[in-house]
């Protein structure tokens, strides 16, 4: 998986008074946890661009003054309810020997018959936690609608990786071939033509 490095600065106060300051002078405080006792830093509101407005899955490299670097992912984050500005973000630390659970986008590729035929692709799951080592976290889940018909459904269980273990029970529905509006339309339109007409066959018979 790609990774960003965000380059910051440790903090010793976390006070509100602190933190409030920082914010006012364009810096974003940030905890990492998973590591023992947490680390309180600060980096710039632009370094985080790149990691924030993507909807792509990164990990991330924490480089702080010093020489410290520490991998991480992006574990909770919260924007100012008025403005959208980040307020604060939370890391979770990697390590190599241990698993993690993250969200990984899916790519949808491929043209579906069902599409062809007129169906309509409704993507029920455009992401989907998974759970593996660092190493082992994929970029993005690739799914291959080729094969689904109108009315076909796929299931996470058509996913399966050995290299890593999604998070969802087997019933999920990742995407689904819908019949469109427009075609149930005119079959029920079709169907109450051949009902009058049904209806319509004895009166004629008796005119005659």
């Amino acid at each position: 998986m790609k990774s960003i490095t965000i380059n910051g600065s440790k903090r010793e106060s976390v006070g509100k008074k602190a933190t409030k300051a920082l914010r006012n002078a364009g810096q974003v405080p940030c905890v990492l946890y998973g590591g023992g006792k947490p680390v309180h830093f600060n980096a710039e509101e632009i370094a985080f661009s790149k990691l924030v407005y993507t909807p792509n899955a990164h990990t991330v490299v924490i480089s702080l003054e010093g020489g410290d670097k520490l991998n991480a992912i992006l574990q909770d984050i919260q924007f100012h309810p008025v403005t959208d500005r980040i307020l604060h973000i939370d890391f979770y630390q990697l390590f190599e020997d241990k698993a993690i659970s993250m969200e990984i986008p899916v790519h949808f590729i491929g043209s579906s018959k069902g599409v062809k035929a007129g169906g309509v692709l409704r993507k029920n799951a455009r992401k989907l936690r998974v759970k593996a080592l660092p190493s082992n976290l994929p970029d993005f889940i690739e799914v291959d609608i080729t094969p689904l018909k109108v009315g076909s459904k796929l299931y996470v269980t058509a996913l399966e990786n050995e290299a890593y273990q999604i998070m969802h029970t087997d019933n999920t529905v990742v995407c689904q071939i819908k019949r469109a509006r427009a075609a149930v339309v005119v079959a029920d339109e079709d169907l109450e033509d051949l009902e009058e007409g049904a209806e319509a066959t004895p009166e004629a018979e008796g005119q005659e």
